[in-house]
């Protein structure tokens, strides 16, 4: 952060009346020891925007090295610190203006040591008596606007303890104070910290839906993929398989910034998944602030993730949405069941057991794992000793004929619909291709657009000023060239993959609808997949 240079001192701030409201401290705490050593003038603002707004309070700051001179000391003789321009006073971490301050008193190089008031030294009773010791060993002074304090002496040390208190409860009102306003305003769900992709804020202040289509029809595609895949990670894989990326808005403000595009990854699809703002809820207090735990790399608080009843406010159906309440629901329990915990299915794997997170012990009740001793030769196993350790295990079951069971009552309870399934499947996988299709004209439209803008920049400006047409001559030959190979990559898409089905793809779907068995045991059809169909049949 840049902070402004300390401003020169006026001749007015010069004159015998600038620091007249500034009582002198009595020179009888001042002696000679004292100005000897250094006369350090601590200089702070609490946030970048006081920086640039409180410019009167700054420069009253400054005039106390006026106040120094005036008590003795050269000009020369004086150290301004100001470091800590925009830094909070309620940790001294990244004040490196306070630790400055710090290291100078505990090299006794330091006589007196002067701020406006107690509170722009420290807010912090741990900081402020850490200063206060140092003080008293080295036999510093204070000074503020009201006087001079020596911490040996009982009396202003006392005094100092006070001041210091007032401050640290000074920065909790404060504190308590913006806290009720913010939660008030969240109370009528108006507060916003940041809009997640997806949604602007308006001129007017409303939330609505991203303008851009394309970042709409991508939003929809996740929780449509999620739906089918049932995977964070499935839906992370096919975007990146077909090369669609996840729209994004570093800030949601009135001017709205760019639209950019990042890579998916599964973190960024649950996080849209378990955000309830795609569902028209406004929430707040979702990850509240956590005291006892700490920012990676900081010394600021951490948040922590709460459950749906310790959410603060849920207000539904109060901004635009893209799918139900019930849906999303639904999208919070599939992910919590995709998680590798005792008491949750777990996704679907590849191992060779169809029945993992399905099978339960007869004997306790109890889940059953899968062991795989042998390759290939699973084993459902209930490790409860049903809570005596001398009594013998749960009975281990074979995968094989389990399995084999299941999948012959999954087929038969399958086969009236079969025809059905077909008519489904070919409907999907329509619907499939003219999604990506649509995606890559999209994706076309978008490039050339940008090229045009580019263009249109190019040729407005005077062809004389080389300086600039170099520069949009080079942006437009880029914006070209993403063109032209996105173009080429479409060709080849749609030769791989064209439009419609074809004649002989059609009548293949047709074929496997009367002979499901064969389907089931295809080497096209992974264990993942029969995993997925037993799932939606079975519970349990």
């Amino acid at each position: 952060m840049s902070v402004p240079d300390r401003p020169p001192v006026s001749p007015l701030r010069d004159g015998p009346t600038a620091n007249s409201s500034i009582p002198h401290p009595a020179p009888a705490k001042i002696k000679s020891h004292h100005r000897a050593r250094l006369a350090v003038v601590y200089v702070r603002q609490s946030s970048p925007r006081q920086v640039r707004q409180n410019v009167e309070s700054t420069d009253l700051q400054y005039q106390l090295t006026r106040r120094a001179v005036d008590l003795g000391w050269p000009r020369e003789r004086v150290l301004v610190i100001d470091d800590d321009l925009g830094q909070s006073a309620q940790d001294a971490t990244h004040r490196l203006g306070f630790q400055r301050l710090l290291a100078e008193v505990g090299l006794n190089h330091v006589g007196l040591v002067l701020g406006i008031e107690m509170s722009r030294l420290a807010r912090s009773c741990k900081d402020w008596y850490q200063l206060l010791e140092l003080c008293a060993v080295f036999g510093t002074l204070l000074a503020d606007q009201d006087g001079a304090y020596d911490p040996n002496d009982y009396n202003d040390r006392l005094l100092l303890g006070l001041k210091g208190t007032m401050s640290e409860a000074e920065l909790h009102l404060i504190r308590t104070r913006m806290d009720q306003g913010k939660r008030n305003k969240a109370r009528r769900g108006e507060l916003f910290c940041r809009l997640p992709a997806g949604y602007v804020f308006l001129d007017s202040g409303e939330v609505a839906f991203d303008p851009d289509q394309q970042a709409q029809s991508v939003l929809r595609l996740v929780f449509d993929k999620f739906s089918e895949l049932g995977s964070g990670r499935a839906v992370a894989g096919y975007l990146r398989r077909h090369q669609i990326r996840l729209p994004l808005r570093p800030e949601n403000g009135p001017k709205r910034p760019p639209l950019q595009w990042r890579e998916p990854s599964a973190a960024a699809i649950r996080g849209i998944l378990k955000h309830p703002i795609y569902a028209g809820a406004y929430v707040y207090g979702r990850q509240p602030v956590d005291h006892k735990r700490k920012q990676s790399g900081s010394s600021r608080p951490g948040r922590r993730t709460v459950t749906m009843d310790e959410w603060e406010v849920l207000l539904r159906d109060r901004l635009p949405a893209y799918i139900t309440w019930d849906q999303y629901l639904a999208n919070r329990e599939r992910l919590r069941q995709n998680s590798s915990r005792w008491d949750t299915q777990g996704v679907p794997r590849q191992g060779e057991a169809l029945l993992g997170g399905l099978v339960y012990c007869s004997h306790c009740g109890h889940r059953m794992q899968v062991h795989y001793p042998e390759a290939h030769r699973g084993l459902y196993v209930c490790l409860r000793r049903d809570g005596h350790e001398s009594r013998r295990r749960c009975p281990h079951v074979p995968v094989q004929g389990v399995d084999a069971l299941v999948s012959r009552e999954v087929l038969r309870a399958l086969e009236p619909a079969a025809l059905e399934l077909s008519l489904q499947a070919h409907e999907d996988l329509e619907r499939e291709r003219q999604r990506l299709h649509q995606h890559w004209q999209q994706e076309l439209e978008r490039a050339g657009y940008l090229s045009d803008r580019a263009r249109r920049q190019y040729e407005a400006v005077e062809p004389e000023n080389r300086l600039v047409v170099r520069e949009l001559e080079g942006q437009w030959e880029k914006a070209l060239r993403h063109q032209r190979q996105l173009e080429e990559e479409y060709a080849r898409f749609q030769r791989d993959l064209p439009a419609a089905l074809s004649r002989a793809e059609r009548e293949a779907i047709r074929a496997l609808a009367h002979d499901l068995p064969q389907l089931w045991q295809a080497a096209t059809t992974t264990p993942a997949d029969r995993q997925v169909v037993i799932r939606n049949l079975v519970q349990r």
